[in-house]
């Protein structure tokens, strides 16, 4: 179903349903009453707090992370919502490598589950830099309802994108 791009490989019984959804208008309801409440994290110095506290409570051994902020490059369409980078950098005669997390401005406004499922998906790969089993079940460990959070996350930006256009 090329009018759900972001929700590619999900079962078409599903699919179905969404669509449903969004032909009624229903879709933004539903969304607002699973998710009602918004989030305050607006600003950078916000969001390296957030980050911080969760990092620190899953993954005290895991690097520092040096920076961390919202980010308008970021963008569903292009593929990204979040971007985990190491950076190295010469400073003197020493090579520094720093950890920066970048997410996508748009989660501002989005419900506050989905940015945490945001935020723990790119601080999984501080420890695992792959999508494979390893990686989810760090996710799952710091977010129980990963998945569910994950696939709601995709509704939303299909009906955010359906109600922008």
């Amino acid at each position: 179903m090329n009018k759900l791009p972001y929700l590619n490989g999900y079962p078409a019984t599903l699919l179905a349903q969404i669509c449903t959804l969004l032909e009624k208008g229903q879709l933004g309801a539903w969304l607002e009453h699973k998710y009602p409440t918004r989030h305050d994290i607006q600003t950078d110095k916000a969001l390296y707090q957030y980050v911080t506290d969760i990092k620190q409570r899953y993954l005290r051994n895991a690097p520092a992370v040096a920076k961390i902020q919202f980010d308008n490059q970021q963008h569903p369409m292009k593929g990204t919502l979040g971007t985990n980078t190491f950076v190295a950098r010469v400073q003197g005669n020493r090579l520094k490598n720093k950890n920066e997390i970048r997410i996508a401005t748009l989660f501002r406004d989005a419900p506050e589950a989905f940015l945490r499922m945001i935020v723990v998906h790119e601080l999984s790969h501080m420890k695992e830099k792959d999508h494979n089993k390893a990686f989810y079940q760090l996710c799952r460990h710091m977010e129980p309802d990963y998945h569910q959070l994950e696939f709601d996350m995709r509704v939303w930006l299909t009906w955010r994108e359906r109600r922008h256009a």
